[in-house]
């Protein structure tokens, strides 16, 4: 299990990689994976759940706003 640090720098290291698409946005939406696992993100929008876990939702969704399919 990584931490929000951790997740984070891979995903700066992914973002920022000689990596074409789709493979790009294929291993963000694992990271994103990783992290509903780890953090146990609901899979319903859950308002209450996201006040609680505000810096681990910003990440989820800066990730899910980078893939590109």
């Amino acid at each position: 299990m990584r931490t929000l640090g951790e997740i984070n720098q891979v995903y700066e290291e992914i973002l920022h990689s000689s990596v074409n698409e789709p493979y790009k946005s294929t291993r963000l939406a694992a990271l994103m994976t990783e992290m509903e696992l780890t953090f146990n993100i609901p899979s319903l929008r859950n308002p209450s759940w996201e006040g609680k876990n505000r810096p681990v939702i910003a990440l989820y969704r800066k990730i899910s706003m980078s893939r590109t399919i």
